[in-house]
């Protein structure tokens, strides 16, 4: 059988592009990725929202004034208080990036997730392309509940009825590390594929006995796979993606290993790998 990998683009093409954001998604799915990876978070007016942080990141982000935001008081930039014009009036594609020196710098906003997949769709019907897949994460923290983001439940609907309504059920996993998230969204519509993120060196079983349900996609951090991690998941019929992969000697090990699906900062990257290594994209 031939071995085909999804080549996830994290945050778009975060290497590349500013991540999180229409240009970059529109960037990856030119490169040839088959899903886009991203975060979701909600704002002060229910829309959903895509960025990692539930607030203005210094590393990335200007303030309204065209001032750059400080590690001290990015938190004090909360999402959550913030509703989607007043979001719009923050850049988060000009400052140098001091982890991806050579991304591009566009001026430009974070979006939310509707017009992210309104872009993408419109785009890969332009240029003949199949439609991508959309990997979400529900950036749930518990303790932040009410403070930065809504209650599990109130978050996982607003993220699952917003997938319904966009008609992408069949095209779209939801991921997060915190498996009250997932059992809401399972709750919320059990057609939609769940993915559980993991970093911890706990076993996967342990893991999944948390969740209290066998996930379609188990994804960890990409240090923690290995031969007995592999053979795990297949026999439990479950789906390997690891995370964040960016030097071609960690994505070549893992192609080796056959997981499921790469997520990485630099698709360029991975699919001139694949090519070399004769693997498809799928």
């Amino acid at each position: 059988m031939n071995y085909s990998i999804d080549l996830q683009g994290h945050r778009g093409c975060r290497g590349i592009y500013p991540e999180n954001t229409i240009p970059g998604f529109i960037h990856a799915l030119e490169l040839g990725v088959t899903t886009l990876e991203m975060d979701l978070v909600i704002s002060k007016d229910h829309q959903v929202i895509v960025s990692h942080e539930p607030f203005f990141s210094h590393e990335i982000s200007k303030d309204p004034q065209g001032k750059n935001i400080s590690e001290e008081n990015e938190k004090t930039h909360n999402i959550y208080q913030l509703t989607y014009d007043e979001i719009q009036q923050y850049d988060v594609g000009l400052r140098k990036h001091s982890r991806f020196p050579r991304q591009l710098k566009i001026e430009v906003s974070k979006p939310r997730f509707r017009d992210v997949v309104k872009a993408s769709e419109k785009f890969a019907n332009e240029t003949g392309r199949d439609l991508p897949y959309y990997n979400v994460e529900i950036k749930r923290v518990p303790e932040q509940d009410s403070i930065f983001h809504p209650s599990a439940f109130d978050f996982a609907a607003q993220v699952a009825s917003e997938v319904m309504k966009l008609g992408i059920v069949d095209r779209t996993t939801i991921q997060s590390f915190d498996p009250e998230s997932l059992q809401m969204v399972k709750k919320f519509n059990s057609k939609i594929q769940l993915v559980l993120l993991v970093e911890n060196n706990e076993t996967p079983l342990q893991n999944i006995e948390r969740l209290g349900f066998l996930p379609e996609i188990y994804s960890p951090d990409f240090h923690l796979v290995n031969e007995e991690l592999i053979l795990f998941c297949k026999e439990n019929n479950i789906k390997l993606i690891p995370w964040t992969v960016n030097e071609t000697a960690d994505m070549e090990r893992l192609l080796d290993l056959k997981v499921d699906g790469i997520i990485t900062d630099y698709p360029n990257r991975l699919l001139k790998l694949t090519k070399e290594m004769g693997i498809s994209v799928k």
